[in-house]
Parts: C-alpha cells; structure tokens; sequence
C-alpha cells in the first residue's frame, strides 16, 4: 500500500471548503455546464471537462514509483459488458510494474453488499478503488468516508450524486443524457416521427438507466407523433439477455404493436429480438450499444424484414482506463487532464452504407468490437 494515500483525503477535505465547477451527477445530463478547462483537485486532476476517447493518454504517465493496490468494485458482474470491462481494467492495470495487487469485487446488483465490499477494501488497505454505482445515492456516504480515508475512489458510467473533486476524485462516463437522446432521435426518424417507443433499461432504480431515459425523454417530447409506452422510467430488464427476452414477450403481450425501441444495452437487447421472433410479430427499429451478436442478427433478420433497421454508439467500456488512471494520478499526485465525459456518436447505422453494422462471426457473441479490447483478447476472454 502506498504509505502516503492519506494526502489525498486531506486534499480532498481542504477542496470542500470551496465551489467546484462540475455538477453534483456526474454528466448524466447535456443540460449541465460543459467545463472546457475544467476545475482542479489534488495533484492538479482536472474535473468536469468534456473530451473524446483520443484523449486518453498512457497509463506510464500516471504509475508512480510506489507499490500501489488497485480495485474494481462492481455493483453488478452478471454480464458480458460487465466481464469486458473487467479484463480491460485488469488489462490496463497490468502496465504499471508498481500495480502489485489488483482486487475485484461483485456486489450482484445488491446495494448492501456493495457497501460492504468497498468498506472491505478500504479495510484491507487498498489505493484505489474505481467502481460501477449502481445502488446511485446510497453508495455516497460510503464513498466519502473512503475518500476521508485516503483512498482515490472514482466512480464510473453509474453515479453516486454528491460532487466530484470533493467526495471523490471525479466521475468518467460519456454524456449518458445526450447518449439517450442521439439513440432517440435516430429511432424516431427511422420510425417515420410515429408510433409506439419502449425505452429498456438495466436493474431497477440504476441512475445510469435513469439518465439514458431523461434523455430519451427530451427526443420524444420534441416528436408529438409518438407516444412512449413506458412513462414511469426505463423498463427493468437486469441488463441479461434471458431477463430482457421475459421482459419484452410480456410487453408485446401487453401493449401489441411496438414501433420502436431504445436499450442501454446491446448485449441484452439480443434477448428481445428472440422474444418478437417467438411473438411472430415484426421487428422494430431499435438502437443500443454495440454488440456483436445484434449486429450479427440485423444481418440475419434483414432480408426477411426490410423495415427492421438498427444503430449503435460505442459501449465505451474503454471509459474504466480513464477512470483508473484518474485514480492513480490522484494517489501519487501526479497530474491528470483527461476528460470526465467523453462524447458518443452513432458508429453503427444500417440505413448509412458508411456506417454499417459489424458482424464478426469468429468471434464470439457477447464480445464488444468497441470496448477497447483486441479481437485477440476477446477471444481469450469468452473462451
């Protein structure tokens, strides 16, 4: 363990006596003021800026010389994306020589049990923790008494509320509301501006779900011809294609014709496609992030239903490379100023003969061709 991480739960505590530029949520709304010079916490890591995936830097800038331990604490484990995520952050730990410990735990989607594990981790010493919020709010306090313990936390893609800089060293995901929008906006048009819109989400209550609706929400509000048959929020589907197959067979039972659908997951959304293939019922038109097998189903489905088209923005699992080395940057106090919020854009549209889906049939179906990993790895990985 590195002797002096307190410094940085000092700086930390000095930073709250003064206003920070970034808002409490992370980017989870467009709405919010994008901080181009951003503001600074402990070793001059800049907080609030917005960027693209280009500007992450190497990882040798942000090692140190010290022995360091470094954590994942996922909220939730039980997926592909969740599993890619995790390689590619043990990945990138790896090139620290001085990294000599690297911990991972799974909370199972408990939020009780995601605070134990981060107070387990604090408990055993480690430096850094990144972690997927998805219990939202509750986490904070936890996460603060970690930060005043010295340790650099830094939540990424699900956000814990209070404010970065101050409760912990900042928050990296992409701009979730403008996420959700893009992905609306793209499945309204190609619906025509009507019909009926499902936005699917991940585990109940997530604040990563939440934001990608908000921004769902803003696109339909702008479309009086279509009407979104989940008002009340994003429809549970634990981000599991099994669990996104129940889910969708019951709304097209409940609500007969749907048009078009937004996900926040593509690896999940494999699993409602299966449920309107049972149904005998059309396809819709339906946008995620990207995945292998979608991609590979639009190719297989194609033909057979012309109007079913689909698009995809990155799955953005490489934004845990960013969260890391903020991590490591605030530990040895090093500078860092890579963005906090990174900007998505449709790579996958199959009404663009620019930007057609791919599908890589030798590689495995949860495999992620835009997560950062290499088709090699990937391989390895879903052995």
């Amino acid at each position: 363990m590195l002797t002096t991480r307190k410094t940085f739960g000092a700086v930390l505590a000095t930073a709250a006596l003064f206003a920070l530029t970034a808002c409490s949520t992370g980017s989870l709304s467009s709405d919010a003021p994008a901080a181009e010079s951003g503001s600074e916490a402990s070793g001059d890591i800049t907080v609030g800026t917005v960027g693209v995936q280009a500007d992450i830097q190497d990882i040798s800038a942000f090692c140190g010389d010290e022995d360091i331990t470094v954590a994942l604490a996922d909220g939730f484990g039980g997926n592909s994306w969740r599993k890619i995520t995790r390689a590619l952050f043990e990945a990138e730990a790896a090139k620290c020589p001085n990294i000599t410990k690297v911990l991972y735990t799974d909370a199972q989607g408990d939020t009780q049990k995601a605070i134990s594990d981060i107070n387990s981790l604090v408990a055993q010493g480690v430096d850094v923790i990144v972690t997927f919020v998805d219990g939202g709010e509750a986490l904070l306090p936890t996460i603060q008494k970690a930060t005043e313990a010295g340790v650099s936390v830094v939540p990424f893609v699900g956000s814990p509320g209070g404010e970065p800089g101050v409760d912990y060293v900042d928050f990296v995901s992409e701009d979730i509301a403008t996420y959700g929008k893009n992905l609306a906006e793209w499945t309204i048009e190609t619906m025509g501006g009507e019909g009926n819109l499902v936005m699917l989400g991940g585990i109940a209550g997530n604040s990563y779900s939440q934001a990608v609706y908000d921004g769902v929400m803003s696109a339909v509000e702008a479309n009086p011809g279509i009407t979104l048959l989940n008002e009340d929020g994003p429809v549970a589907t634990d981000w599991e294609p099994g669990k996104t197959q129940q889910v969708v067979a019951g709304l097209i039972t409940k609500y007969g014709d749907i048009d078009g659908i937004v996900a926040d997951y593509g690896g999940g959304s494999v699993g409602g496609i299966r449920a309107f293939e049972a149904a005998g019922k059309p396809l819709p038109v339906w946008s995620a992030n990207d995945s292998n097998e979608f991609a590979c189903l639009w190719y297989e489905y194609k033909d057979a239903q012309p109007t079913y088209q689909i698009a995809t923005e990155s799955s953005r699992n490489w934004v845990v490379v960013a969260a890391l080395h903020k991590g490591l940057a605030a530990t040895n106090g090093l500078p860092n100023d890579e963005p906090s919020t990174y900007n998505l854009e449709i790579i996958e549209d199959s009404t663009d003969p620019d930007k057609m889906p791919t599908c890589e049939p030798d590689l495995p179906a949860d495999a992620i061709l835009s997560s950062g990993l290499t088709v090699d790895q990937l391989t390895e990985l879903f052995k």
